[in-house]
């Protein structure tokens, strides 16, 4: 199954080359000329993290420019993680991770409804497996509570397996976490910023950071597309945080040792085979192999947790996969008959320590968010607070915006109204995914346009189905002019 897998990912990645250089073309009509005012604050990294921090600081009544390297937004360690929303019951005591987890959480249920956003409250289990595990839950129901999350409750293998019948009997007994959350992992992010862009800041992508300067009163920042001025900056840039703080301030009190985590997809069928997120007894490096339904209607197991030197090395190998194949098939034993629809990994901006490494320079108006592991999705509502509290520490303020605009997030979730259901919506283009002619377009010519096949997936699911693109790249390069034919042909002649 991974062999298979793998050359279908394989095929995708040709093509996605030539539809990326399409991509690029066809929307240079979008790509920003930086723009020389003042700003009060600029964000390096448009990652999930970056694009919270815009949202809060545009909402607070600041001018925020954000800079982004990718040709898309999303494009480094958020474009790839669990999409769990955390309660933080885990996290440890007194860390300002779990500070930030609980904010974002209950910021996340305070905007959901205003903002369109996801939410599958299915609860979670970390499920015991040894008997060494199993002496451990009962330390863990403990700790969670100590955190305010009282709602943990031990529960034994009969009642188990009565919740969750498709689970393995090797299960010797859970913690019960209600409040574990599975949310869509892009759409959230994307409207983060594009409420900060409707509500006046600026994006620019494409646009690399080299260095800067500051005079006492102000920041010239020198990037690839120009030099943008700016009051104060603010470090977002996950995977490089540390690149940019000695490119810019000329040291790092930390440094990024990247962490890949792998995981395999099953088809859509193997979802109805857990209600709940399986989570493992966790270890003292890693919250360990999670199975988890998506919100797109796949089940996930993953990731692993393998430190390594490279910032942009995203491969999987078959070893790896395999392992992650067998360690699914020994919680749930009916992924043994499941096809699987594809294998991703991605990247996690550990640092040097466990803890998330935010720190605000007062006499350089710099503030460092870095290090922010595995909980940035569930943390950065609450990053964003704890961001802008160091910032009025620093003595700056602004005028909230009485009346802010307020978008609605794209629903690509299989819980909410997809829009192959809507009038108009024209023709599906990605069957696998069902996804709309409307949607591509939209995608393509939004406020935050797909410039990359990826990104064109992250704001539609286009190419995430069991054909992995094979099907519907030939008329998804019809809807953008059909320049990728050429290039993915030459791709295909040196294979």
């Amino acid at each position: 199954m991974v062999t298979k897998s793998t050359k279908v990912v394989s095929k995708r990645s040709i093509i996605g080359h030539g539809l990326s250089i399409l991509l690029q073309r066809s929307t240079e009509n979008f790509a920003s000329v930086l723009d020389q005012s003042l700003f009060d604050v600029v964000v390096i990294g448009a990652g999930v993290v970056g694009c919270a921090v815009a949202r809060r600081f545009t909402l607070e009544g600041a001018r925020v420019a954000v800079l982004e390297k990718g040709t898309d937004i999303l494009d480094g360690a958020s474009k790839a993680n669990s999409a769990i929303l955390h309660t933080g019951f885990d996290a440890p005591e007194g860390s300002l991770e779990l500070a930030c987890i609980r904010d974002g959480y209950a910021e996340y249920q305070a905007i959901r409804d205003s903002l369109g956003l996801v939410q599958d409250n299915a609860g979670a289990y970390v499920v015991a497996w040894t008997q060494d595990e199993l002496r451990n839950l009962e330390s863990i129901k403990a700790k969670a509570h100590l955190k305010g999350v009282t709602d943990v409750a031990l529960v034994d293998a009969e009642t188990l397996g009565a919740w969750e019948p498709n689970l393995s009997r090797n299960a010797l007994g859970a913690v019960h976490v209600p409040g574990e959350s599975l949310i869509d992992p892009w759409s959230a992010p994307y409207v983060y910023l594009r409420q900060a862009m409707e509500n006046g800041a600026k994006v620019f992508t494409s646009c690399e950071v080299a260095e800067g300067t500051f005079d006492g009163e102000e920041w010239r920042v020198v990037t690839t597309k120009g030099t943008l001025r700016a009051r104060h900056v603010i470090n977002c840039a996950g995977l490089y945080g540390d690149v940019v703080n000695r490119a810019l301030l000329g040291a790092a009190q930390f440094e990024i040792k990247p962490r890949k985590g792998q995981f395999v997809v099953f088809d859509k069928a193997a979802s109805d085979l857990v209600s709940a997120i399986i989570l493992p007894v966790p270890s003292e490096t890693t919250k360990g192999i999670v199975v988890f339904r998506t919100v797109f209607g796949n089940l996930a197991v993953g990731p692993t947790a393998e430190e390594q030197d490279s910032r942009t090395d995203a491969s999987t190998d078959d070893e790896t996969l395999k392992a992650l194949i067998a360690d699914g098939i020994a919680k749930i034993p009916a992924l043994k008959d499941m096809p699987i629809t594809a294998t991703y990994a991605g990247l996690r901006p550990a640092s040097d320590q466990k803890e998330y490494r935010v720190s605000a320079t007062s006499e350089q108006n710099w503030i460092t968010v870095g290090g922010i592991r595995s909980t940035g999705l569930s943390g950065a509502l609450g990053i964003a607070r704890h961001v802008y509290g160091l910032y009025e520490k620093m003595g700056a303020s602004h005028d909230k915006l009485p009346d802010p605009v307020v978008p609605k997030a794209n629903m690509l979730s299989e819980a909410g109204p997809r829009d192959w259901k809507q009038d108009g919506a024209g023709e599906v283009v990605c069957h696998c995914e069902l996804v709309t002619r409307r949607e591509i377009e939209t995608a393509l010519h939004g406020p935050l346009p797909a410039r990359s096949l990826a990104g064109l997936k992250r704001q539609t699911r286009a190419t995430m189905g069991r054909c992995q693109g094979f099907y519907c790249s030939a008329r998804l390069a019809e809807l953008t002019d059909g320049c990728f034919v050429s290039a993915m042909a030459e791709r295909l002649s040196h294979e």
